[in-house]
């Protein structure tokens, strides 16, 4: 299957937040739901799925669908992939959380593409309206989409300049640095936190970085070999 370059671009945060921040009480919710990959991947690093769960990816009859699953995986509260959707699901689970006082704590990844979309901002508004300071915010800034780079398909570059206009506390930061990550989802907000992670499309393959194509295309067997044997290699 394809979307193997935005899984790989969004691996990492979804990693650190999965191994190191998300409670019981808390929500992940993966707007780039094409980034299903990444997500199942991080589930069964966590012993939330199986390695034969792992085997039916993308197969007729699977749990495990090229996006997010509206039922079947405990972990997964919400279908998503209809881009612009997962901010406004992610806002509304805050705001519960806030009225009902539990002390729940939501997550959402986005793409960079997605800020395309008007609903993105509307649910930016609320959760700025709202001071979600329990809602924190990943975007996978990779700069590329399916027709071309952001800046050539809607240019809003830089996003972040645009995100700091907000009442919200936004951070940009490497994508690929655990570090980094660990210690920006980690502070303490009063307000909706917004991190915006620079990413690379395909990182960790040489020839699928920054590279439009790998939004889509499948690996042949002699690339997934290849790419294996990179990684490896590390």
């Amino acid at each position: 299957m394809g979307h193997i370059g935005g899984n790989l671009s969004a691996l990492d945060a979804t990693l650190v937040v999965l191994h190191e921040f998300l409670r019981t009480e808390d929500k992940f919710i993966l707007s780039k739901g094409h980034a299903a990959g990444a997500l199942y991947t991080a589930l069964w690093s966590i012993g939330r799925l199986s390695d034969e769960d792992l085997s039916t990816f993308h197969k007729d009859g699977t749990l495990l669908a090229g996006h997010p699953p509206a039922k079947g995986v405990a972990d997964i509260v919400f279908a998503t992939g209809s881009l612009g959707h997962g901010l406004s699901l992610a806002a509304g689970t805050a705001l519960g959380f806030k009225l009902r006082g539990t002390g729940g704590r939501t997550f959402c990844l986005t793409s960079d593409g997605e800020w395309q979309e008007g609903s993105t901002w509307e649910a930016l508004i609320f959760g700025c309206h709202h001071r979600l300071s329990n809602l924190t915010v990943l975007i996978d800034h990779n700069g590329l989409q399916g027709f071309g780079t952001t800046a050539d398909v809607a240019s809003m570059s830089p996003l972040w300049a645009r995100l700091r206009g907000f009442d919200a506390d936004v951070e940009t930061i490497d994508g690929h640095d655990i570090d980094a990550i660990r210690a920006a989802i980690a502070r303490q907000p009063t307000r909706m936190q917004i991190i915006v992670l620079k990413t690379v499309k395909g990182h960790g393959v040489g020839f699928m970085e920054n590279k439009m194509e790998w939004h889509y295309l499948p690996l042949t067997d002699v690339q997934y070999q290849a790419a294996l044997a990179e990684i490896d290699a590390v």
